[in-house]
């Protein structure tokens, strides 16, 4: 078949639309014998008629799975010149109770960004000394709260944050191990909202600046200095941007160990993972093992010992483990004229959209998609996936093929949706969040419950009180599936 030139240049025409890749899908993910897809052995069909769509499907032994390989890769590679590793789960990327169990069963410390992600840690039983709380503009209530449970470090994002977690230390009689967050000026080959290390962005201080607030905190008896640290970005699929932040770090590092010692360095997370086809990322073994020639080779050209090195994977752990499961509704085919010729695109509207998944709308993210419910032999069309909100850039997926029978009622799979789907959620035109299921040795359960209009309302102070705690008679045929979720969950 001809590739439709409306199709992108990284996506090619598939000689098979039915087909899951292994680098885009969790690796318990398949086709059943008679075409449905399935994870860890049970059928989508099940799950949407147990839990109702969209929902988040996590194989939970995929990402149990990549959190334990994270460790053993990076211990691994850091044993063998001479040091060690701390892994933090970047929980932003996607946390829960169960989720910050999993991670910490693996062996991960965590890391947190706001009060709310910490109470979820700490509802999990996380032991509070593998935390880490970092932020720009920390709250002096988190701070004095981080404290007082006995954080394992604090990332000192500005000079005033020094006094305030100096302050919060000494009226809980702690001393406070943090760290320092840098600008390390090296910028990511990556979309322009995701470069978190240029100087000119809210978040850390610059090189220039470091050596002054280093000596701050060394000054303050309640804090001890574990190290700097660097984050340059997401979503990223080179090692150069990491090999040039550890170099500007460790000089740095260099020059303040003649005021004290400085046992770790922290590199931060952002590696990539692939969302469609066309891309390809390194896996977290070879991500180690790059890190720890870059760190050991930089270290002995300086005359210093390596570090203790943490990092900080979120997606890399979470993302790939899930896909969300929508039902197809309205379908159109599209007539597209670009210059004299013209093409058919096919718009397949689902019933979620960018209340699930704001990162198409927000940062033009691709994904793929494959019809869940069954296989076809059907000649591929390319097809745009659409939301149901009332935004022309609702849109789920790009560009990618599938059957051209594709139809209304089909069951559809966005796979490699763990990451900054459910924890970028909203309620936009008032639909509820979908709840997020585990999938493990053939059995799922609800990990997080789905919202359902009755929860949406409670909150609503000009609802009554009868009217905010259940359906009316009008809707309750219409929410059948995610009322469904709710008696599974409870």
């Amino acid at each position: 078949m001809t590739q439709n030139p409306l199709a992108p240049g990284w996506l090619l025409h598939p000689d098979d639309a039915n087909e899951l890749p292994s680098t885009v899908w969790s690796r318990n993910a398949a086709r059943t014998a008679s075409g449905e897809l399935s994870v860890a052995g049970v059928a989508v069909s099940e799950l949407a008629a147990r839990f109702g769509t969209p929902l988040y499907v996590v194989d939970e032994a995929d990402a149990r799975g990549r959190a334990v390989e994270a460790r053993e890769s990076f211990d691994r590679e850091f044993a063998r010149v001479g040091s060690g590793a701390k892994v933090y789960y970047a929980g932003k990327a996607f946390l829960s109770t169960e989720i910050a169990r999993w991670v910490t069963e693996a062996g991960l410390y965590i890391d947190v960004c706001s009060g709310g992600e910490l109470a979820v840690a700490l509802a999990a039983g996380v032991d509070p000394g593998r935390l880490g709380f970092h932020g720009n503009n920390k709250s002096l209530a988190e701070i004095d709260r981080a404290v007082a449970s006995g954080l394992g470090v604090i990332v000192i994002d500005s000079l005033i944050e020094i006094e305030r977690v100096a302050d919060a230390a000494a009226r809980h009689s702690r001393v406070q191990p943090v760290r320092l967050r840098l600008n390390s000026g090296v910028h990511a080959h990556t979309h322009e909202y995701l470069a978190t290390a240029r100087e000119d962005q809210k978040f850390g201080i610059t090189i220039a600046d470091a050596p002054a607030a280093v000596a701050a905190i060394r000054s303050h008896p309640q804090l001890s200095f574990l190290g700097l640290h660097s984050h340059i970005g997401s979503q990223i699929f080179e090692s150069d941007g990491f090999v040039e932040a550890a170099k500007r770090l460790l000089t740095l590092q260099a020059e303040l160990l003649t005021g004290g010692p400085i046992p770790e360095l922290n590199l931060g997370g952002g590696f990539g993972i692939a969302y469609t086809s066309g891309e390809t990322a390194m896996a977290l073994p070879e991500v180690a093992a790059r890190f720890a020639d870059i760190v050991s080779s930089e270290c002995a050209r300086l005359g210093i010992p390596v570090p203790v090195v943490a990092v900080e994977p979120g997606r890399a752990v979470i993302g790939p483990s899930t896909f969300t499961l929508y039902e197809a509704g309205t379908i159109k085919d599209v007539d597209v004229t670009t210059g004299e010729s013209s093409a058919v695109r096919k718009y397949v509207s689902v019933d979620g959209g960018m209340s699930d998944n704001v990162r198409p709308a927000l940062y033009s993210a691709d994904y793929s998609v494959r019809i869940a419910n069954r296989t076809s032999d059907a000649d591929p069309a390319l097809v745009r996936i659409a939301g149901k909100h009332c935004e022309s850039g609702d849109i789920v997926v790009h560009a990618d093929y599938l059957p051209g029978d594709v139809a209304a009622g089909d069951l559809l799979a966005v796979p490699a949706t763990g990451a900054y789907c459910w924890s970028m959620a909203s309620n936009y035109n008032y639909l509820g969040r979908p709840a997020v299921v585990a999938v493990a040795d053939g059995a799922a359960r609800v990990i997080v419950r789905g919202e359902t209009e009755a929860d949406l309302l409670s909150r609503d102070v000009g609802v009554p009180a009868a009217r905010a705690t259940g359906h009316d008679k009008s809707s309750a045929a219409g929410v059948s599936a995610r009322s469904t979720t709710d008696r599974e969950a409870s």
